[in-house]
């Protein structure tokens, strides 16, 4: 807790980061060399008070020396805390009961306490130094994103810092550079590691007009990209705000702790005064000898001072955070960015899950799905569809020409294309006229069509007026789009439910392949919102603590994935509105990720809760203990900083996500 001002505006620029690392480095080591000092003037005072027998002020004098080298930090954040009005932190508590324990021995038949005073705050540094190398590491798992921030652009003529380039310049990338700003290919063809982005192996393959986004690797070619955002805009930058401001949302547990931790340190400090003044009171009323000074006072004092060391709520206030920031950093590894620590509480809760259908279940590309040929061969048919349509701008013909490439050199000619607006093109190849398009066109052309039993888009060819067959053509469901929907449910997801604008039977088809709960069809981005606005009102009745998770991608997802209780942006590839109002953003597009959010989501609060239970009941134990002088102040050093250390290594496993 110490250190967590320090750490608090996580680095600007790259260079800066560096700093700050050794920075921290170096405060590590100095920190460590202080306490081994200490640990020898320790030794160093114990051995001279078992050989010379000094006064007591003056074998005080000898202790102060190691105490001093390891509390003045402590002191002085107390005394701080003090002046702000903020007293009651684990620093004064610290304080009091050092101090207590180095005068305790002043008092009429009470034993000197020096080593334990020392020792004390020994230990409490100890486990800060352990929480400060804790924290250093969760930081750099974040960091390893911060790999993706690019340290130059190259212009035709010179090389600048990102944030300087212009939109719409042209900057050259060399194989090995990371890509500093989005933009589209202007020349030259590459593949891209996007792995920091996406945590996907798979290089992708890309080439003239296709688009870059900053922070993946150039591997092999030379390209040259015209930028079409500023870096404020670009996509590296969003994700590193992200996940910087990450922890700006508190969780539910985590807020809770800071105020259990502000009610909580006041009451233990009166109850420690009450349990060194009362008893011996109490004792001296019932002798009536009013000589509040007797020996029992200095065993109340002792067992008060106990009371204050075991109490200190370190192990709670800096494991829980560190917990969620672990859970954060490990969910980044795995190519799923949570914007803050509160999601974390929501996506281990969720019970119904709603998706987008197109570009979330599906890949949002048409593809022909089958060809059913009447009078000639399949390749035939989709050759003459694809020279039909070789002009189209329309996604069915991209999809047709796609499905047959060898169109563009087989060399057949194609003239007279003529496009009849809602009905489809007409064209002559090779001296026969093709008409390819939907039923109205067939009627026109007088050929005899007729209908097909797969679902989807189907497009009717005709050669000469005769009807030659149909092709389908669909969205293509996700491979992992099934095995989604079954880890949902193998979670305990009760409901899953789809959304989509597309037609009524592509939607029934698509979720009677996935096997959904519940499907709408039709829908225009207004009613989606609707929809969702019913689902919740319906999961609240039910159940008050369960949550309603949406995915989308694209732009007419973005008011539905800000109105859910979690949204998650699908391929953080996608479109910037969905990534804004997104609470969660998925870097690949496997919808299988959703499944691994929560399981991440529920590991890192069961992580928490042995944190905080442990801590407590050791914490109780021990207070009991001292309260009938059964414990001494090693076993109540213990059960603060053991516990912290432990709890601390604890909130580590957040960090180490099983893939």
């Amino acid at each position: 807790m110490g250190h967590h001002h320090e750490h608090e505006h996580e680095c600007c620029s790259h260079e800066h980061h560096h700093e700050h690392h050794h920075h921290h480095e170096g405060g590590m080591k100095g920190k460590l060399m202080l306490l081994l000092a200490a640990v020898a003037l320790l030794v160093g005072a114990v051995i001279i008070e078992k050989n010379v027998a000094l006064p007591t002020w003056q074998l005080l004098l000898v202790y102060l020396v190691p105490y001093l080298l390891v509390g003045h930090d402590t002191l002085k954040e107390a005394a701080e805390g003090v002046l702000h009005g903020d007293a009651f932190n684990e620093h004064f508590l610290m304080s009091v009961a050092t101090i207590g324990a180095l005068c305790i021995g002043f008092l009429p038949g009470a034993e000197t306490q020096f080593p334990e005073a020392v020792f004390v705050m020994l230990f409490f540094q100890v486990g800060e130094l352990f929480e400060g190398y804790a924290e250093g590491k969760s930081r750099e798992s974040i960091s390893h994103l911060m790999d993706i921030r690019p340290d130059v652009a190259h212009l035709e003529d010179q090389d600048v810092a990102p944030d300087q380039v212009p939109v719409g310049s042209v900057i050259i990338i060399r194989p090995g550079e990371k890509v500093p700003l989005d933009g589209v290919v202007v020349e030259g063809t590459s593949a891209l590691n996007t792995v920091a982005l996406t945590g996907e192996s798979v290089p992708r393959d890309i080439t003239v007009d296709d688009e870059v986004i900053s922070g993946c690797v150039n591997l092999s070619g030379v390209l040259k990209v015209r930028t079409t955002k500023d870096f404020g805009e670009s996509t590296v930058s969003k994700i590193i705000n992200l996940v910087e401001h990450a922890g700006e949302h508190k969780s539910k547990s985590e807020a809770f702790i800071t105020k259990f931790a502000r009610i909580y340190t006041p009451v233990v400090v009166f109850a420690a005064l009450a349990l060194a003044i009362l008893p011996p009171v109490a004792m001296a009323i019932l002798n009536t000898q009013f000589s509040i000074l007797n020996s029992e006072f200095s065993t109340w004092l002792y067992r008060a001072l106990m009371f204050l060391v075991v109490s200190c709520p370190c192990a709670l206030v800096i494991s829980v955070p560190l917990t969620f920031f672990g859970g954060i950093g490990g969910a980044s590894r795995n190519g799923i960015l949570i914007k803050g620590a509160n999601y974390i509480d929501v996506l281990s809760k969720i019970n119904t899950v709603v998706f987008d259908k197109t570009g979330t279940l599906t890949h949002g590309q048409f593809a022909v799905e089958a060809v059913h040929p009447d009078i000639c061969d399949e390749r035939h048919l989709l050759h003459l569809a694809a020279h039909v349509e070789h002009f189209s701008t329309h996604p069915i013909g991209a999809a047709l020409r796609d499905a047959f490439p060898e169109e563009a050199t087989d060399g057949c000619s194609v003239g007279q294309v003529q496009e009849i607006a809602g009905q489809g093109i007409t064209a002559e190849v090779a001296g026969h006229k093709v008409s390819v398009g939907n039923t109205k066109l067939m009627d026109a052309v007088g050929a005899q069509w007729h209908d097909c039993h797969h679902v989807g888009t189907i497009i009717h060819v005709s050669i000469d007026g005769v009807y030659a067959g149909h092709i389908v053509i669909n969205d293509k469901v996700k491979a992992d789009s099934a095995e989604a929907i079954r880890q949902l449910k193998a979670l305990g997801v009760s409901k899953t439910v789809m959304l989509t604008g597309d037609r009524r039977e592509v939607g029934e088809h698509v979720a009677r392949q996935l096997d959904l709960d519940e499907y709408h069809t039709e829908l225009l981005p207004a009613d989606k919102v609707e929809k969702v606005e019913q689902l919740l009102h319906t999961s609240n009745i039910q159940h008050q603590s369960s949550y309603l998770a949406f995915v989308g991608d694209g732009i007419n997802d973005a008011p539905v994935l800000a109105r859910a209780d979690v949204g998650i942006a699908m391929g953080g590839l996608g479109s910037d509105a969905a990534i804004e109002a997104a609470d969660v953003v998925l870097m690949t597009d496997e919808p299988t990720k959703i499944a691994a959010a929560i399981r991440i989501a529920r590991r890192t609060l069961t992580i928490a809760r042995q944190n905080v239970t442990f801590a407590i009941g050791v914490k109780l134990a021990v207070l009991v203990l001292a309260a009938f002088g059964l414990a001494t102040m090693w076993l109540a050093v213990f059960a603060d900083v053991g516990v912290t250390v432990l709890a601390v290594l604890n909130a580590m496993r957040a960090l180490r996500v099983s893939k």
